[in-house]
């Protein structure tokens, strides 16, 4: 049985989401693979309350807010997420859209997300910016070195699960291309 307090963890978290046709909530998100000078990316850990051995790293990010382009959303979450800031201009890409569907909480939701490359000389991570909801459901961040992620993603789930590879490729630099990603 769901707390009174997961209910209103849960309506939170999908207060901005919108239902689409057969009512599962959705949303426009942005993110950002973010490397340092050693040419790690940066993830943070997330777990589902409802499931206290579930966890996953993901990338930084979030929803894109009304009047807002993916492009300005990933440079605020960036600032909101790590206190660190990024030029619009500095943002490569997008590199990757994916679509997903997903669970969470008890909700199976669905998201559509931009992904942009960028990258930063700081790794001082700063989590004041951070909402109680991300308080309460992401457990930290880190730097991870890409052969360290590759072994990583066998043991946990990584988001999006192409990312130890693809992450490969764009340390160097980004071809030009946006990779296409469905997950449903």
């Amino acid at each position: 049985m769901i707390s009174v307090e997961d209910w209103a963890l849960i309506r939170r978290l999908v207060a901005d989401w919108v239902p689409d046709a057969r009512g599962i909530p959705r949303r426009r998100a942005a993110r950002v693979v973010l490397f340092d000078p050693s040419g790690r990316v940066l993830l943070a850990l997330g777990h589902d309350r409802h499931r206290p051995g579930r966890h996953w790293w993901f990338t930084i990010g979030g929803g894109v807010e009304a009047g807002e382009a993916p492009r300005e959303a990933a440079c605020r979450e960036l600032r909101e997420e790590t206190g660190i800031r990024i030029a619009l201009d500095a943002l490569e890409g997008p590199v990757l859209h994916r679509r997903a569907v997903f669970d969470f909480s008890e909700v199976t939701a669905r998201q559509e997300e931009w992904f942009f490359l960028a990258r930063t000389r700081s790794t001082v991570l700063d989590r004041s910016g951070w909402t109680a909801d991300e308080r309460d459901v992401v457990d930290g961040q880190r730097w991870w070195d890409l052969a360290e992620l590759a072994s990583e993603a066998e043991r946990t789930e990584v988001f999006p699960r192409e990312l130890p590879s693809l992450a490969r490729g764009w340390r160097a630099g980004w071809d030009g291309r946006l990779v296409e990603i469905s997950e449903f």
